[in-house]
């Protein structure tokens, strides 16, 4: 006697109502792809600031055009008062594998900024062929800090 086999993909049932959509359109209110960044970006659409929140030397050695690096361990009130209270804010970090956007996004949402997640972050990014950017280390003799 063979026993049946029970489909794992249908052991809930899908949802194909207002919840669904619900769901649907909240992830979308909560993050944004590579694709879709770039797209804004190639198109002059500047009204998102783009964060990378990986350390600093990981951004050194490779992030998205036009990013700006701010580790998540250091997004703080004070810090961001240099944005205006209406930006949108673009986080990204390695990949799917790591959660220092999501750590991000919650930080800046409790601090009352609107924020979007770019699923797949620098990973995804660049194996989408999308430009990266790097900063060359320079040290200067009067100031003995790096210099991009």
């Amino acid at each position: 006697m063979q026993l049946e086999y029970k489909s794992q993909v249908s052991a809930f049932p899908a949802a194909a109502d207002s919840r669904a959509i619900q769901f649907f359109a909240d992830k979308l209110r909560c993050e944004t792809d590579p694709a879709d960044v770039y797209v804004d970006m190639e198109n002059g659409v500047n009204r998102f600031v783009v964060l990378d929140v990986r350390s600093s030397e990981d951004y050194e050695r490779k992030h998205v055009i036009g990013a700006i690096s701010l580790p998540h361990s250091r997004i703080t009130q004070k810090r961001m008062s240099e944005f205006p209270d209406d930006t949108l804010f673009v986080v990204y970090c390695w990949g799917p594998g790591c959660n220092g956007s999501t750590k991000a996004a919650l930080k800046l949402s409790q601090l009352g900024y609107a924020v979007k997640e770019m699923i797949g972050g620098i990973e995804y990014w660049e194996s989408e062929g999308y430009p990266i950017a790097s900063c060359a280390q320079r040290h200067t003799p009067e100031t003995s800090e790096p210099q991009t």
